[in-house]
C-alpha cells in the first residue's frame, strides 16, 4: 500500500528527498507543478486520505471522542431543550440507559430502574435516561409525552433527557464516547432499547450491559462503586 501511495503522491522538486525522482513517471501531475512547488509540500504535510489510508466507521467514532477523557467533558440537552453540563454529576455513580416507551422490555426495565434509584439515590447514585426511537420506532412520542409516561406510570424521579440517536452518523457525542469506551459482545453498536453503561465517580465507563440484562442484576456492581457493604 505504501509503495502505491508514494507513486500517487510523487512530484518533482519536492523538499522530501524520498520523493525526488523523475517527473516522467507521472505526467498527469505536470500541470500542478507550479502550485505544488510554490508550497513545498512534503509527505508529512499531506492529509491522511491523500496517503491512501481509509477511516472505518469505528475510526470516526473513536476520533470524535478521542479528546474526551470522561463523560464530564460532555454537554447534553434535557427534555425541555436546555443544556446540561454532565460535570454536575462529578462524584456520583451513573447508570446511562437508552429508553423506549413501547418496547417489550419497557415494563421490567422502568420498574427495576425505579427500584434501584429509590434505594441508592441518597448514596451517590444517578440514572441518566436517553430516549431513542432507532429500534422498531418504539419511542415515537415527544419529549413531553415520554417524560409524562415514565414519571406517571413508573414514578421515574431520575432525569430524562432529550431524544437522541445512539447509532449511526448522527449518534449523540456522549454515545459515541460510551461505545468507544466499552465495546459490545458483537461490536460497538447499541443493539436495542435499554442498553446500559455503568460509570464510576470519576466519569470513567467501567461496564456495559446488554438490553436484556435486568437493572437489579447490576446491583452488586453498583454497590462496589458506591462503597456500599453487602
Amino acid at each position: 500500500m505504501f509503495r502505491s501511495s508514494v507513486r500517487l503522491l510523487y512530484i518533482t522538486r519536492i523538499s522530501s528527498p524520498l520523493l525526488r525522482r523523475s517527473s516522467s513517471r507521472l505526467p498527469l501531475f505536470s500541470s500542478a507543478k507550479p502550485f505544488l512547488n510554490s508550497h513545498r509540500i512534503t509527505l508529512t504535510s499531506l492529509p491522511i486520505f491523500a496517503t491512501g489510508a481509509k477511516l472505518s466507521r469505528s475510526d470516526h467514532s473513536m476520533a470524535a471522542s478521542s479528546e474526551s477523557k470522561s463523560i464530564y467533558d460532555f454537554t447534553v440537552k434535557d427534555a425541555k431543550g436546555n443544556d446540561v453540563d454532565l460535570n454536575i454529576y462529578k462524584g456520583k455513580v451513573l447508570l446511562i440507559v437508552n429508553v423506549a416507551s413501547q418496547c417489550g422490555l419497557t415494563n421490567s426495565n422502568y420498574t427495576e430502574l425505579a427500584q434501584l434509584y429509590e434505594k441508592y439515590k441518597d448514596q451517590g447514585f444517578e440514572i441518566l435516561a436517553f430516549p431513542c426511537n432507532q429500534f422498531g420506532n418504539q419511542e415515537p412520542g415527544s419529549n413531553e409525552e415520554i417524560v409524562q409516561f415514565a414519571c406517571t406510570r413508573f414514578k421515574a424521579e431520575y432525569p430524562i433527557f432529550d431524544k437522541v440517536d445512539v447509532n449511526g452518523e448522527k449518534a449523540a457525542p456522549i454515545y459515541k464516547f460510551l461505545k468507544a469506551s466499552k465495546g459490545g459482545l458483537f461490536g460497538d453498536g447499541i443493539k436495542w432499547n435499554f442498553a446500559k453503561f455503568l460509570v464510576d465517580k470519576d466519569g470513567n465507563v467501567v461496564d456495559r450491559y446488554a438490553p436484556t440484562t435486568s437493572p437489579l442484576s447490576i446491583e452488586k456492581d453498583l454497590k462496589k462503586l458506591l462503597g456500599v457493604k453487602a
